[in-house]
């Protein structure tokens, strides 16, 4: 008897393993088939929607995200479905999922841009990019892209909540700019590299005038002027300065490199800078307006 044992044993644990191989099978199963009725047999729309709403109350945004993405793919058609697109991008920008935040939205302004709902995407895109931005040090790609959509929310949405608390961020956005344009033109200036130095220092003065940058701006045109020997470009780009900053240490500072050269601020008509200046809203020749 003792020599039938272990052969008994091992039939037994044979038996056992493959009724547990069979457990797993059809809970596996069961599982599959309720995913596959669950596809087939989707929830109402009004539940999904409740149900990511719910999930957004308590934080819980990426669950939310995949709620609403169900609803507009279960149910394209239903009242809940465009709305549920909109918030889907929300909460993805909620959980810092910002490409797909952006994704969402921009597919929203494509389909439904008249709808109430469209200047809150455009929000949603501009927020987005508005949250990945770098220091001046680094690549301004990113802070372009959220000025520009910023730029489009107050164009198109004029009257909307958002659009109000975009005028903020866009002046961060144009400072964020300028400031990095002008640590491009110092560098070059370093290098003396002038006529590169010049184009940044154009930019901000062209581009981003109202910034806290111009000033400092016009006194490195006259600094990279000068090292060029262009006199009358660094004398007008000096008279700019004086006439709408005459306080600023700036201008002191241009002022005392045009005199070391034995000259002085000159307007010069027809140069691109008064042309430029002249039609800015803000500032003149003949000072702060």
């Amino acid at each position: 008897m003792n020599h039938t044992l272990p052969s008994t044993r091992s039939t037994l644990n044979r038996l056992a393993g493959l009724a547990l191989a069979c457990a797993v099978a059809v809970l596996a199963g069961c599982a599959s088939s309720n995913d596959l009725s669950k596809a087939l047999n989707p929830d109402p729309p009004e539940k999904m929607f409740a149900d990511a709403d719910a999930l957004m109350s308590r934080g819980k945004f990426e669950d939310a995200a995949k709620k609403f993405e169900d609803i507009d793919r279960d149910h394209p058609y239903a009242p809940e479905a465009r709305r549920a697109t909109v918030l889907a991008a929300y909460a993805n920008y909620k959980a810092g999922k910002l490409p797909e935040a952006i994704a969402g939205a921009e597919r929203y302004t494509t389909l439904h841009s008249g709808t109430k709902e469209a200047a809150l995407a455009q929000h949603i895109i501009a927020s987005s990019y508005y949250e990945d931005i770098k220091g001046p040090q680094r690549d301004q790609g990113t802070t372009k892209k959220a000025l520009a959509a910023y730029r489009t929310l107050k164009t198109r949405y004029p009257d909307s909540t958002y659009a109000k608390e975009a005028d903020n961020r866009i002046r961060i956005c144009e400072d964020t700019i300028a400031a990095s344009e002008m640590e491009v033109g110092r560098y070059y200036i370093k290098k003396r590299q002038f006529p590169a130095a010049i184009n940044r220092f154009k930019t901000v003065v062209t581009e981003y005038q109202t910034t806290a940058h111009v000033e400092e701006a016009l006194m490195r045109l006259t600094e990279a002027y000068l090292s060029l020997g262009i006199a009358n470009e660094a004398q007008n780009s000096a008279a700019v300065l004086g006439h709408n900053f005459p306080d600023s240490k700036w201008y002191r500072d241009a002022h005392g490199l045009l005199a070391a050269g034995g000259l002085a601020p000159r307007e010069q008509e027809g140069s691109w800078l008064s042309r430029t200046w002249r039609s800015l809203p803000k500032f003149s020749l003949g000072g702060p307006g």
